[in-house]
C-alpha cells in the first residue's frame, strides 16, 4: 500500500537530514535510488520575482514557516536583512498575502517596535534548507532552525551565552494591510495571538488568524509594545498599530529555546486544539517527521536516466506542487466557512487557498493524479464554499473571497475532479452548483463577482470589453477584459457540457456546447486574430494583436490558442493547418529556437516577470499561453512541440533565478513536472493528455490503487537527449499508438507509454486523425 511504503521510506532515513541546500552553489545530481528530499533546493524561485519561500512547511500544510526579507510576498535572495519568520506564505503568488506574527529572536534589551528597524541580518553562506526544515546565522551570533507539522511551525534559537535571550512576537505588523490585533501572554511558557488583516491585490475583505505560541521552558521576563510604547511586565496589548510581545530567557547555560506556534482560522480554542494535536517530539523528530512526509510524496514519482542535472529542478518543481492548496480545518474537524460561520467536517478534511486562473491549467491535474485523496477533499471543499457563502469561488484566500483574475475558472476545476472520478457521490451536487454559477451572476450583495458579464455574454455571445468600468465589488472586473473572458467562458461552457451530457443533462449539454463556440465570436476576420468587442459590439482598441486591449495579463497573439475545446476550428479561422503552423512559428520564433533553444528562451520570450502586454510572442512565464507549445500537437507537426516544450524547459535551473514568473501556487512548477514526463492536461477540465517526448528516460508513478486500479503508470524513452528528442514512435502496453494524445483511461489500468526518440522529426502523429478531438 501506498502509506506502508511511505512509512518504510520514514523509517529508513537518519534522524537529521543529511543534505541541505546552501544557496547559490547547486548541488550534483545524486544518484539513483537516494533520498529524494535531497533533490529539492527550496531556494529556486526566490528571486526575480517567482515568489517562492524557503521555509519549514508539510504538503498542503496549513502553516508555511518562513523568513521575510523585505520583499512584498515574504523572501527575496537579494535582500540580506531578516524581519521575522512567519507563519503564512502562498508559493508564487504576485501579491502581498499572509506573513502573520512574524517572530525573531535578539538579544540585549529590546528598544524597537518596526521589525524593519530590528530587523537581523544574514548571509547566505550561512543558511540552509531542505523540505520541512531551514536554518539561519543571523547577525549577533543567534542560530534560528524551522521545522513545521501540519497545522503548527516549530522553531529552535540557539543564543549566545546572556541573560537576554528575547524572542519577539509581532502581531501587528505582516505581509498584508493590518486591520487589528491583539496579543496576550497567558502564562509564563504561552503567548497567544488574534490577527485580523485584509490587501490581497485589489481586496479589501478581512480575515482573521488565530496563534498559541508554547516555548519549552519559562522565560525569565517580558513585556508588550503598542505602536513605539514598550511597557515592561505588561500581558496584553491590542489596536490598529504596530501591536507585539516580548519573551527573555536565561541563556547564560541553556542556550536553546525552542517555541510551537498553532495556528486557526476559526477560533482561539482551535489554536489550541491544533497545538494539543500535535504530537510531543522534539524538534530534531519534528523535522525528520516532515522529511518523511515529503520523501513520501515525492516518491510517487521515479525518473531514471536523462540529463542528470535536471532531476534538481524536476524534484523542487515537483516539491513546489504539493504546497497549496492548504488545510483549513482544525484537528477537531472545525473550520470557518465562507458564511463566516464555523462549521465541522464530515469524512474529508476542509481545505483553502484558491488560486484558481492558474492552477486549473495544470496543477489540479497533477493533484488528481498523484494526490487524489486529497484532490477529492479540495473539490468537495469548493463545493462547500458554494453551500455554505451561497457561490463558487474564483480566487480565495483563507475564509474570503478576493475575486482576482477574471473568467471562469473554477468550472474546469470542478469539471477535471469530475473527469478523473473524484467526485464520486457529490456529482449531481457539484453539477448543481456549477450550473448555477455558468447561467447566472451572484447577487449584488455577496462578495462574489462570479462570471460577472455573464448576462451580456448568453444574450449576445461575447463578454463586453468596457474600458474604465468602475469596479462594482473589490478584485478584479471581467468587463476589463471582454477579450480574454469571453474565451475563458467558452472554454468553461466546453468542460460543463461534456459533465452535463455525461449525467444525462442533454438539453443543458447541447446548450453549453453551442455556447463554447462563443469564441467565434470575437474573431476579427480583418486581422485574423481575436479582438474584444465593446458593449455596441464593436471591435475595441488597437487591430495590432500585440497591443491589443481586453486581454488579461497578455496579448491576442498569446490568447489566440486558448480553445483547447475546438483547436480544429480555430485553425479553420486562421486559414488552415498551414497558416496555423507558420502562425505558430512566428510565434515561437521558432527558426531561432532551433539555432539556439535555451537563448530564444531566455532573450526573445522572456521579457521580464511582469511584462505582459505588448507582445507577439510566447511568454512562458504567465498562464495564458501555458497550453501554446502542445497546440503543434493538432496541426500536423508534432515534433515542433517537443522543440519548443524542450526549450522552455531550460527556463527551469537549480539557483534562485531558476523560475519562469511568479509560481502561482505550483501552476508553473507543475507545468514543468508534466512537460519534463511526456504528458500534459491539454484540455484543461477534460481527460485529455497530449504526449510529448520526455527528458528522462524512464518515469514511474506510483498512483493510489482506491481511484486508479492500475496503481501506477510507466513512461519510458529510451536514449532521449537533447540530440535524440523527436518521436519515431508510441506504444500503448506494448500496442503501437498513433494519436498525439491519450486519455484518462489509459492511467485507470496498469499503463506502459513508451516512446521511441530520434534525431529527426519522423511521420509519428501527423496524420489527420491523431489530434486531439473537438469537444463540442
Amino acid at each position: 500500500m501506498r502509506w506502508t511504503r511511505r512509512l518504510r521510506l520514514c523509517a529508513a532515513g537518519a534522524l537529521v537530514a543529511s543534505a541541505l541546500f546552501a544557496p547559490p552553489a547547486a548541488l550534483a545530481a545524486q544518484p539513483s535510488g537516494g533520498r529524494l528530499t535531497d533533490l529539492v533546493n527550496p531556494f529556486i524561485g526566490t528571486q526575480n520575482e517567482g515568489n517562492t519561500f524557503p521555509g519549514a512547511a508539510v504538503p498542503f500544510g496549513m502553516v508555511q514557516l518562513s523568513p521575510d526579507t523585505g520583499h512584498r510576498t515574504g523572501y527575496d535572495y537579494t535582500q540580506n536583512r531578516i524581519r521575522g519568520f512567519s507563519l503564512i506564505h502562498l508559493s508564487g503568488v504576485g501579491c502581498a498575502i499572509g506573513g502573520d506574527l512574524p517572530v525573531l529572536p535578539t538579544t540585549g534589551d529590546v528598544t524597537e517596535t518596526d521589525y524593519a528597524k530590528y530587523a537581523a541580518t544574514f548571509s547566505h553562506d550561512d543558511e540552509q534548507a531542505s523540505p520541512g526544515y531551514y536554518r539561519v546565522g543571523l547577525g549577533g551570533g543567534i542560530r534560528a532552525e524551522l521545522t513545521a507539522t501540519e497545522r503548527t511551525g516549530v522553531q529552535r534559537y540557539t543564543f549566545p551565552a546572556t541573560g537576554k535571550a528575547n524572542v519577539l512576537l509581532n502581531a501587528g505588523q505582516a505581509l498584508h494591510k493590518n486591520v487589528s490585533s491583539k496579543v496576550e501572554i497567558l502564562d509564563d511558557r504561552t503567548v497567544r495571538t488574534t490577527i485580523t488583516g485584509t490587501g490581497f491585490c485589489r481586496s479589501t475583505r478581512p480575515y482573521t488568524v488565530y496563534t498559541v505560541t508554547r516555548f519549552n521552558r519559562p522565560f525569565t521576563a517580558h513585556g508588550t509594545w503598542y505602536q513605539d510604547s514598550i511597557t515592561p511586565d505588561a500581558t496584553k496589548s491590542s489596536g490598529p498599530g504596530r501591536n507585539g510581545a516580548y519573551v527573555t530567557f536565561d541563556a547564560r547555560h541553556d542556550r536553546t529555546v525552542e517555541a510551537t506556534t498553532a495556528l486557526s482560522y476559526v477560533d482561539p480554542r482551535g489554536a489550541e486544539v491544533n497545538l494539543r494535536s500535535a504530537p510531543a517530539r522534539s524538534f530534531a523528530q519534528v523535522r525528520e517527521a516532515a522529511r518523511c512526509a515529503w520523501e513520501g510524496r515525492l516518491d510517487d514519482v521515479r525518473v531514471q536516466g536523462g540529463n542528470p542535472a535536471l532531476r534538481i529542478p524536476f524534484y523542487s518543481s515537483l516539491y513546489r506542487s504539493f504546497l497549496a492548496p492548504n488545510i483549513g480545518s482544525d484537528a477537531d474537524g472545525r473550520y470557518t466557512g465562507w458564511d463566516q460561520k464555523i462549521h465541522r467536517t464530515q469524512g474529508f478534511t476542509y481545505y483553502q487557498n484558491w488560486s484558481l486562473w492558474d492552477t486549473y491549467r495544470t496543477q489540479s491535474q497533477l493533484l488528481s493524479l498523484l494526490a487524489p485523496r486529497e484532490a477529492r477533499d479540495m473539490a468537495i471543499s469548493v463545493l462547500k464554499i458554494d453551500e455554505e457563502g451561497g457561490w463558487l469561488p474564483k480566487w480565495g484566500f483563507g475564509t474570503v473571497e478576493t475575486n482576482i483574475m477574471s473568467g471562469d475558472p473554477v468550472t474546469p476545476f470542478l469539471t477535471n475532479a469530475y473527469q478523473q472520478g473524484l467526485l464520486k457521490g457529490y456529482e449531481q451536487r457539484a453539477y448543481r452548483a456549477l450550473k448555477k454559477n455558468a447561467d447566472g451572476v451572484p447577487p449584488a450583495d455577496t462578495m462574489y463577482v462570479g462570471r460577472e458579464a455573464n448576462r451580456e455574454y448568453i444574450a449576445h455571445g461575447f463578454a463586453p470589453y468596457i474600458k474604465g468600468r468602475p469596479y462594482t465589488k473589490p478584485g478584479d472586473s471581467d468587463y476589463h477584459h471582454g477579450g480574454s473572458v469571453t474565451l475563458e467562458y467558452a472554454l468553461s461552457d466546453a468542460m460543463l457540457a461534456q459533465m452535463a451530457r455525461d449525467l444525462g443533462h442533454r438539453a443543458d449539454a447541447a446548450r453549453y456546447a453551442a455556447r463554447s463556440r462563443n469564441y467565434r465570436n470575437i474573431f476579427d476576420p480583418s486581422t485574423g486574430f481575436f479582438r474584444a468587442r465593446d458593449a455596441s459590439g464593436v471591435f475595441a482598441g488597437p487591430s495590432d494583436p500585440a497591443r491589443s486591449e481586453g486581454f488579461h495579463e497578455g496579448s491576442a497573439w498569446q490568447y489566440q490558442w486558448l480553445v483547447p475545446q475546438d483547436l480544429r476550428g480555430m485553425v479553420s479561422l486562421i486559414g488552415g493547418e498551414r497558416a496555423a503552423n507558420d502562425r505558430l512559428d512566428a510565434f515561437f520564433a521558432y527558426d531561432q529556437l532551433l539555432k539556439d533553444p535555451a537563448g530564444t528562451a531566455r532573450k526573445v520570450w522572456v521579457n521580464g516577470p511582469y511584462a505582459y502586454y505588448n507582445a507577439d510572442k510566447y511568454n512562458p512565464q504567465n498562464e495564458p499561453d501555458l497550453i501554446a507549445p502542445y497546440t503543434y500537437l493538432s496541426t500536423g507537426q508534432p515534433w515542433k512541440t517537443t522543440d519548443v516544450v524542450h526549450a522552455a524547459l531550460t527556463l527551469f535551473t537549480d539557483g534562485p533565478t531558476g523560475m519562469t514568473g511568479n509560481d502561482d501556487l505550483g501552476t508553473m512548477s507543475a507545468w514543468h513536472v508534466f512537460s519534463s514526463i511526456g504528458i500534459f492536461p491539454v484540455q484543461p477540465g477534460y481527460r485529455t493528455w497530449g504526449l510529448t517526448t520526455p527528458v528522462f528516460d524512464r518515469v514511474d508513478l506510483v498512483l493510489d490503487r482506491a481511484y486508479y486500479p492500475g496503481g501506477g503508470l510507466t513512461i519510458t524513452a529510451p536514449g532521449t537527449s537533447d540530440t535524440q528528442r523527436y518521436v519515431q514512435g508510441v506504444r500503448v502496453n506494448g500496442t503501437a499508438y498513433k494519436q498525439t494524445y491519450v486519455t484518462s483511461d489509459t492511467l485507470l489500468r496498469p499503463s506502459r507509454l513508451e516512446f521511441i526518440v530520434g534525431a529527426r522529426p519522423s511521420e509519428w502523429g501527423t496524420s489527420p486523425d491523431a489530434a486531439p478531438p473537438a469537444l463540442m
